[in-house]
């Protein structure tokens, strides 16, 4: 395959959006499909390719939407289907490609599917979940549900059988074993490809298939949840059929799976031999500290676990279930550098909103804690203005803003050069021009403790990245003939590399002076 024949997923960059915290254009204090729409501009100045929307599915927002009751409609709280489709229609005008999120695992238990299955054991749909018989005060399995300690099992007592949720009580899980689910999750999915989106993140993929048997895990692991351990070959080929429908439709559609477990090796598998996901999720480096060991362990074990599939990484920094990586590193000189570490390393690269202003996670008083899994930090409103109501009217927003939201807002951070929302959209624009970043192979290069240094080729391009995790001066002499294109504090920019990096910063190098 030639460079010019590469999917775009591959030398693109994602912008993930929650849009309860993007925007909110109609005064309720939550961010709607409106909102993204107004602000796509902000999205092609920055130099994004891509965008991905956390779900705007009807819901009860149990699990703020990650519960839903109707896969092929817009909940009021976002808009409608008309608002969905006027945003898709101008983020492709301004060559934007739109990925949705898609929740195949489990639903709200409002969804009318659901309703019916729990009716009677005798109900249609009784099949399209999964029911176990057995007592009240005894669990099938010793499974654990994610947010709490609880089972993963809730007992229905209209119907004297235990249902199964790897999530909350009213995220029900869909039994893929029965082929009528299979195909109604399918037709979700030509719903929304046939309205044009460009892909899908798919929520906890690795979950669709389950081991009939439901076996007990070992007792050292029975305090994980159990979505961090499932793996069955079942999934497998359910992910086979998936691309298949993905792949008949025109444009070269992508699919993400977010495979939520912490072995790299286990996330390799779901790419298949290129007949499953195009891109998964590896977390393993998210939850990597500033550290120069941890992360070059990371890249190698990712490296080692996918270059031999030939499958494309991903990386990412923060998203809406972690804290954002300005408040785990501590500092905006790391999350500046690490800024130049993500858009350095061959894969695509994921951005989630808010990380281009260096944003930290909001401090969430006790009477305003939301979510069940602890989350509500880094799902703090994204500010626009330095006003008082940053760019979403006169109503307090759902969740609290983040610190210093007057400094951090987007017009406060344009208008200051020196910025790292800037720092970001050179990232972009240098990535987008240069085919080593988007492209090119990776090697490693000699480096000082401290410090990791690698090099990036590709027709004729060649760019060398160097990090320094120390808050100390390292001396790396790494090639001659090398200028700054990029510093992640903006100093010496241009100028030939003298073979010093500072404390805690980054830099793109490239040949030429």
């Amino acid at each position: 395959m030639t460079h010019a024949d590469t999917p775009w997923w591959k030398s693109a960059v994602v912008y993930q959006i929650y849009p309860r915290s993007f925007c909110d254009t109609n005064g309720d204090g939550v961010g709607d499909l409106e909102g993204i729409r107004r602000h796509l501009d902000h999205l092609v100045w920055l130099g994004v390719d891509a965008i991905w929307i956390s779900p705007f599915f009807r819901s009860p927002m149990k699990d703020y939407g990650y519960d839903v009751s109707d896969y092929c409609d817009v909940d009021p709280l976002f808009g409608t289907l008309a608002d969905f489709d006027r945003l898709l229609g101008d983020a492709h005008a301004r060559g934007l490609r739109v990925l949705i999120d898609w929740v195949p695992n489990h639903t709200s238990d409002e969804h009318p599917w659901f309703v019916e299955a729990r009716s009677s054991r005798s109900s249609s749909k009784r099949s399209w979940y999964v029911w176990r018989d057995g007592t009240p005060d005894r669990p099938p399995n010793n499974w654990r549900a994610a947010f709490s300690a609880d089972p993963a099992w809730t007992w229905d007592a209209k119907t004297q059988q235990w249902y199964l949720h790897l999530f909350l009580p009213e995220q029900p899980d869909l039994d893929w074993d029965e082929p009528a689910v299979e195909a109604a999750m399918h037709e979700t999915l030509r719903f929304w490809l046939a309205r044009g989106v460009d892909g899908f993140r798919m929520d906890v993929v690795h979950c669709i298939g389950k081991d009939p048997a439901l076996p007990s895990v070992a007792a050292e692991r029975a305090r994980i949840p159990y979505c961090a351990l499932n793996e069955h070959e079942s999934t497998h080929e359910r992910l086979r059929r998936i691309r298949e429908l993905v792949d008949s439709w025109p444009g070269e559609r992508v699919m993400v799976g977010e495979v939520a477990v912490p072995w790299t090796d286990v996330v390799a598998r779901h790419y298949g031999e290129n007949d499953e996901l195009h891109l998964a999720f590896n977390f393993p480096p998210l939850f990597a500290p500033w550290e120069a060991a941890a992360w070059r362990e990371r890249i190698d074990q990712t490296r080692g676990a996918l270059d031999p599939r030939e499958a494309w990484p991903t990386w990412v920094l923060s998203n809406h279930d972690n804290r954002r990586h300005r408040t785990r590193y501590g500092s905006e000189a790391r999350a500046r550098a690490a800024a130049v570490l993500l858009l350095g390393l061959r894969g695509t690269p994921f951005l989630y909103a808010g990380e281009e202003l260096g944003l930290e996670d909001a401090v969430i008083p006790p009477a305003r804690v939301l979510d069940p899994g602890g989350r509500d930090g880094c799902r703090a409103p994204l500010p626009w203005e330095p006003t008082p109501g940053h760019g979403w009217g006169a109503r307090e927003p759902w969740l609290p803003w983040p610190p210093d939201a007057v400094q951090r807002s987007v017009a406060a951070l344009r208008a200051d050069p020196a910025s790292i929302l800037h720092l970001y959209r050179r990232l972009l624009a240098l990535r987008r021009s240069s085919p080593a970043l988007r492209l090119g192979e990776f090697r490693w290069l000699d480096a000082p403790a401290g410090v990791l240094a690698w090099e990036r080729r590709c027709a004729g391009d060649r760019c060398v990245v160097a990090v320094n995790f120390s808050d100390t001066d390292a001396h790396a002499v790494l090639t001659t003939g090398l200028r700054v294109e990029i510093a992640s504090d903006g100093l010496g920019e241009g100028a030939p590399y003298a073979g010093r990096i500072g404390p805690d910063q980054a830099l793109v190098l490239r040949t030429g002076l």
